[in-house]
């Protein structure tokens, strides 16, 4: 009896084991995104790159992208560029861009106090009482944008914050100590924001805008390694910098690659929080899925390839509507080199251009299939000619 109760014991703990490492394998394979990939968002994130400053940043992207690649294409300003299938002579590009947005030192008050101008798009109303980072040869100096305390403002004349009345202290009482932190005019300043998850499967960092780019295409390129997939065409894998200020990187890399396809990936809001309009920002919402841009720049056959590989793969999607321009580095790429076909999937984030920047996992991974499964559609050689 006692051999009968050990051999029922053994089974069951047998059985055990055997359903605990089948559910361990069943929920690594509920997601795409692997361990590495989500430390390499995260040391990604955590790393500061402002426009014009993105070269660290791009450093450690490479680093991650190098076992997916066959080569890197750099240039002067700082874009990188990971290709697979090089001496293809059709070419495609995905792409995101590597900036975040900033601020620079513009003047230094006798007092000690800093003003600043922008670099990009920053918000000047989430600035008061945000820790900085004031970027010097000498390292990192820590300030605080300071702000009256309510007790010290008259609620009939008290102002707002505006790029003009914002300021850094420094804990310094005069110009002369905060140039002796090695602090001047031009160096740049950032937020020292870093990544972290919310309810599970909310992405939270600055400069989500868009490091997320960067990462899903990044994504793609391993999934394409890992799978054993051999393209029809040279595929460049493209970090564009200088996005917030203008598309800059993005006008300069076109003319080094030439490519014959573009698909670009940016941010786009989720217009169900407060104080946004739906009736003129449309409707889209996180955890709905990738968001399909409809534009004078965005190809048409190229995009519709997209929604219909997305509905044949079951990847949500959702639409928006963009009056003349997409304002992102579609515009930069589709008008270039006689005209590139060209199509923009946007992901859902709340709170753009501030420092708690959010987006659903699951939106991530729906961007990143939805790249990788219109990848295997597309034939080297494809016009997309509206004549063909």
């Amino acid at each position: 009896m006692l051999q009968f109760f050990r051999f029922i014991f053994t089974i069951i703990i047998k059985n055990r084991f055997i359903f605990t490492e089948n559910l361990k394998y069943n929920m690594s394979n509920t997601s795409i995104l692997t361990e590495k990939s989500i430390k390499f968002l995260e040391k990604y994130l955590n790393n500061a790159a402002p426009t014009g400053y993105e070269w660290e940043g791009q450093k450690i992207w490479m680093e991650y992208l190098k076992p997916y690649v066959d080569t890197f294409i750099t240039d002067t300003y700082g874009t990188a560029v990971g290709v697979i299938n090089p001496e293809a002579t059709y070419k495609v590009v995905i792409e995101g861009h590597a900036d975040e947005i900033s601020w620079y030192v513009n003047y230094i008050s006798e007092k000690g106090l800093i003003y600043v101008v922008r670099n990009g798009g920053s918000d000047h109303q989430i600035a008061p009482s945000k820790i900085v980072n004031i970027h010097t040869k000498n390292g990192i100096v820590k300030g605080v944008f300071g702000w009256p305390a309510i007790h010290t403002r008259e609620r009939a004349t008290e102002e707002s914050p505006k790029p003009e009345n914002i300021f850094i202290d420094c804990g310094c009482s005069t110009k002369e100590e905060v140039e002796n932190l090695g602090v001047h005019v031009g160096c740049v300043i950032t937020y020292p924001d870093t990544f972290h998850i919310l309810n599970g499967n909310k992405f939270v960092c600055r400069a989500l805008d868009n490091r997320m780019g960067g990462f899903m295409i990044a994504e793609v390129a391993r999934m394409l390694k890992e799978n054993n997939i051999t393209l029809p065409f040279g595929l460049y894998v493209t970090n564009s910098v200088q996005e917030e200020i203008g598309l800059r990187g993005a006008e300069m890399i076109t003319q080094t690659i030439k490519p014959n396809v573009a698909i670009c990936t940016d941010v786009t809001h989720d217009t169900t929080t407060p104080m946004i309009d739906v009736k003129k920002s449309g409707h889209q919402e996180l955890g709905k899925g990738p968001v399909i841009a409809y534009a004078p720049a965005v190809q048409q056959k190229l995009r519709d390839l997209i929604t219909q590989t997305a509905e044949e793969n079951n990847i949500p999607y959702q639409r928006n509507a963009l009056s003349r321009a997409t304002g992102t580095d579609t515009d930069a790429f589709a008008y270039s080199n006689g005209g590139v076909a060209s199509a923009l999937i946007s992901l859902p984030l709340r709170y753009m251009h501030t420092t708690v920047e959010m987006v659903h996992r699951e939106d991530v991974e729906n961007v990143i299939k939805m790249i990788y499964e219109t990848l295997l559609k597309i034939k080297g050689g494809e016009t997309f000619s509206y004549f063909e």
